[in-house]
């Protein structure tokens, strides 16, 4: 049999399936190097892809960045040119309001000859009456002026001035004419001596006894111990410095021009010894601060001097309200939140405050209710107007619209002005709410108006509180107008030297700030003081605070004047 297999008239039939297999296998090799090398194509597009949808991720979060850095220049520019040139009102300008002012100004300026016709002009100036004394445009109304002191002055016509030019008779008085002039008398300094007289029994001395020697009292001399300066000097100083922020080397040579040499650091200490004297009713007004239903308060910079460079120590203000009427003042040597947890230890109504992250830990450890200010959001949405002016002063237009309602409601009964809030400015706030929400779904995380927007609605619960308290104000400006005082100061005397320094900016800022708050002349009243509080007892202090002792100054005015 194996004869017949190799016998060969038999066709060989395997080689050829073995070179057809062959040709397959090598087809199929030759497909799957066809579909490696197209998947290598396919894997190294995608991964071109992948690099160029990364790059256009970068190339976008670039722009958006480029985007946002302009847009916060921009803000910045707009901050830097207004706060160099422009108003100091949170407010944006509107073109259709500034020809609206324009026209009101034309109209208001007076008519000269030059806006008149050439007859008419002509008509005028011959009319016009020669003379060389200046002439304004008409008299400035400064107010009643009988509460001045008078001293008169009487003019004749003596000698040859008196006869008749046309007679050379003696001309006679038929009349007078009466006229005033405002003059101004320099201060003065002045010595005051001192004597007093010893007194002793001589008989008892005869005797061999003791002579009782007593020295007569000295009464209204220097509040400082054998100290120069008088109450009267003192008041000045403290009020021309912290009333009228006048710094010490400024008030060393106005007193040198009135021949007086005094140096600054011997009014610096004078000033912490006063400050040291009155510390009491500073004490008090504070203890009667903290009893406010709303209390307001807000901070700024006070630089303290250091032996390398001023640290950034703080100044606080807390307002009081209507039933606690007084302005304190606290230094602290920085913005940690010590400082107003300490001052605001026994405290447990509304606190009135921006958004520092400071008083939130307070706020929560004590539960005490939060009131916002709507003046600080307004101002970020001022200050974000140059990137979306449309939108920015849509928003504005509708936080006007509730200061609208407060500007109406601000003379009105607590009972009534509530009820007002709810019906008015509550709708307002919801219609405010939905605008800020929807619009910062369509603004970048970072733009400058998303971030007004966000700043907004994260103290929404603090913004909305007025409408149920109708003893919480709508903004906190109060408060943020009294640390104007210290931006004067520090603009003046740039720092305080000294921790104790501080306190006295505080002590003495507190009280003429409470002055101002009613109408006080802090001069007269730190005289007043000075002379009369180290003999005051601690339970009568209270008839020593401003409010207080002006309620007692105009009964006894009232009461002299009746007889």
């Amino acid at each position: 049999m194996e004869d017949a297999l190799q016998h060969p008239s038999r066709p060989d039939e395997i080689t050829p399936l073995r070179a057809l297999l062959a040709a397959r296998e090598q087809q199929l090799t030759q497909r799957d190097e066809v579909i490696r090398t197209r998947e290598q194509q396919l894997a190294e597009r995608d991964q071109l892809l992948a690099q160029r949808q990364a790059a256009i991720v970068t190339l976008t979060a670039q722009r958006d960045a480029y985007y946002l850095e302009k847009l916060r220049l921009e803000v910045r520019l707009a901050k830097a040119l207004k706060q160099a040139y422009g108003p100091r009102a949170d407010r944006v300008a509107d073109t259709a309001q500034l020809v609206l002012e324009f026209g009101r100004q034309l109209e208001a300026l007076p008519m000269g000859p030059e806006d008149l016709s050439a007859a008419t002009a002509e008509a005028a100036e011959a009319d016009r009456p020669v003379s060389r004394r200046l002439r304004t445009r008409g008299r400035r109304d400064i107010g009643t002026l009988d509460h001045l002191p008078l001293i008169e002055k009487t003019y004749e016509l003596t000698g040859e001035l008196c006869l008749c030019p046309t007679c050379q008779r003696q001309r006679e008085k038929i009349g007078t004419e009466i006229t005033y002039t405002i003059e101004y008398l320099p201060a003065s300094f002045l010595r005051i001596k001192h004597i007093q007289y010893k007194y002793a029994c001589r008989a008892c001395d005869h005797d061999g006894h003791s002579p009782h020697i007593e020295l007569a009292e000295k009464r209204n001399a220097s509040p400082i111990d054998k100290g120069l300066p008088g109450p009267g000097l003192l008041a000045y100083i403290a009020t021309a410095k912290y009333g009228d922020f006048c710094p010490l080397h400024r008030l060393q040579n106005i007193f040198a021009r009135q021949g007086f040499e005094l140096d600054r650091s011997t009014m610096c200490l004078w000033m912490a010894d006063v400050a040291r004297l009155l510390r009491p009713i500073y004490e008090r007004m504070t203890q009667r601060v903290r009893q406010s239903h709303v209390l307001a308060t807000d901070d700024t910079v006070m630089p303290l001097l250091q032996p390398k460079r001023a640290k950034q120590a703080r100044m606080w203000i807390y307002l009081g309200d209507e039933s606690q009427p007084y302005n304190i003042f606290d230094f602290t040597p920085s913005r940690s939140r010590d400082g107003p947890a300490r001052f605001l230890k026994e405290f447990n109504q509304v606190l009135l405050a921006d958004a520092y992250g400071g008083y939130d830990g307070i706020v929560l450890d004590r539960d005490l209710p939060r009131a916002g200010c709507w003046s600080h959001a307004r101002r970020k949405f001022v200050e974000a107007e140059p990137t979306a002016p449309d939108l920015a002063r849509t928003i504005l237009r509708r936080i006007k619209d509730l200061f609208d309602v407060e500007r109406h409601a601000k003379d009105m009964a607590p009972e009534e002005r509530l009820r007002v809030r709810e019906a008015e400015s509550k709708p307002l706030l919801e219609a405010l709410h939905t605008v800020l929400r929807e619009q910062r779904a369509q603004l970048l995380p970072k733009h400058p108006l998303a971030q007004a927007i966000g700043y907004t609605l994260n103290q929404w619960k603090e913004l909305t509180l007025f409408t149920t308290d109708a003893a919480v104000p709508i903004h906190n400006n109060l408060a943020e107008q009294e640390m104007k005082r210290i931006a004067l100061l520090r603009k003046n005397a740039l720092f305080v030297a000294t921790p104790r320094g501080g306190e006295t900016a505080a002590i003495l800022s507190s009280l003429t700030s409470t002055c101002r708050r009613h109408g006080i002349n802090p001069q007269h009243y730190l005289t007043q003081l000075l002379i009369n509080l180290q003999d005051t007892p601690v339970n009568e202090l209270d008839r020593w605070l401003p409010d207080q002792w002006k309620t007692a100054q105009v009964a006894a005015t009232q009461g002299h004047a009746e007889p």
